[in-house]
């Protein structure tokens, strides 16, 4: 895949904003800021070449695409939410098609910059990473949002913030998205199947649901479906959906100055005191402290 210009004329726009930097020794980062409109068009279709190297799109707006694989049916149309990521391994390439309008940065990562940063830093040595779909990430958020007026000033050199900021988003994917091989012997969950359970748990994160209404989305019995989603994230069911309320919390303690009764019912606990547990089982500290250390 050629660097030169940036993945944009792969997504049909050839002068989008790109910056690309040698954040460790050899290898390269880039990125590259998407805003595709199709203008009329039923969709387009994205091709990106086979490459050593992996492909990562954060979205900043929900976005409607399906997945391309030659030789095999098209498969649905998806939502991907905004604030989610997706990664893809390059080794066969990837197509999708685009049923809507694309707002988003696009990264090319190759395997070799994953080998210099996990010497460089303090991430975990290099390994494959696990494909991801639509998954929330509210890290790559905020590592996004900085990356925004280095492309809007499309400086030729970004210097060394640029470069630190390549090592973290390198980092915070071999930390966060390692390939986990299943030693359990149990069922494997897709890919596909831990999206669709990840989407009913966002759509339901705030209300009392049954795990099992949950694993039904993946068509697998409730402990089956346990056992398997822990092999692939590292995670019970019921930790990550802790997580997630957790991080929601945080953004209505900080962005908009919520009382801990308000944002412990609106974050589906019944009550201030199981919501101060879960936020210090996650973060180590109370609400408030948490909240002081942030606002100082």
């Amino acid at each position: 895949m050629t660097e030169a210009n940036g993945i944009g004329a792969y997504f049909g726009e050839p002068k989008a904003p790109f910056l690309m930097v040698r954040p460790v020794r050899d290898a390269r980062f880039s990125v590259t800021r998407l805003q595709c409109r199709l203008k009329g068009e039923l969709s387009r279709i994205v091709s990106l070449p086979a490459d050593d190297a992996y492909f990562l799109m954060f979205y900043f707006k929900d976005v409607m695409h399906s997945d391309v694989v030659p030789g095999e049916s098209e498969s649905e149309i998806r939502r991907y939410r905004q604030g989610s990521v997706c990664l893809v391994d390059l080794v066969e390439g990837a197509s999708i098609r685009l049923v809507s309008d694309l707002d988003s940065l696009a990264f090319h990562l190759p395997r070799a910059l994953f080998r210099e940063v996990s010497t460089f830093s303090h991430a975990p040595a290099a390994t494959s990473l696990r494909c991801r779909r639509g998954e929330v990430d509210d890290v790559m958020h905020n590592l996004a949002l900085a990356l925004l007026p280095l492309l809007a000033e499309n400086e030729s050199e970004p210097g060394a913030v640029l470069q630190h900021i390549a090592v973290a988003i390198c980092a915070h994917l071999l930390h966060s998205y390692p390939d986990r091989a299943n030693a359990s012997g149990g069922p494997d969950l897709s890919v596909w199947q831990e999206k669709a359970v990840k989407d009913f748990m966002i759509d339901h994160w705030a209300k009392d649901f049954s795990f099992a209404s949950a694993a039904a989305t993946a068509n697998l019995p409730e402990e089956v479906f346990t056992a398997a989603f822990a092999s692939a994230t590292g995670q019970t069911p019921e930790e990550w959906l802790m997580r997630y309320r957790i991080a929601r919390a945080k953004r209505y303690l900080i962005e908009e100055g919520w009382s801990l009764s308000k944002t412990a019912t609106s974050c589906g606990y019944a009550d201030e005191a199981r919501f101060i547990e879960a936020f210090r089982q996650v973060t180590g500290v109370t609400p408030d402290i948490w909240r002081a250390r942030w606002l100082q």
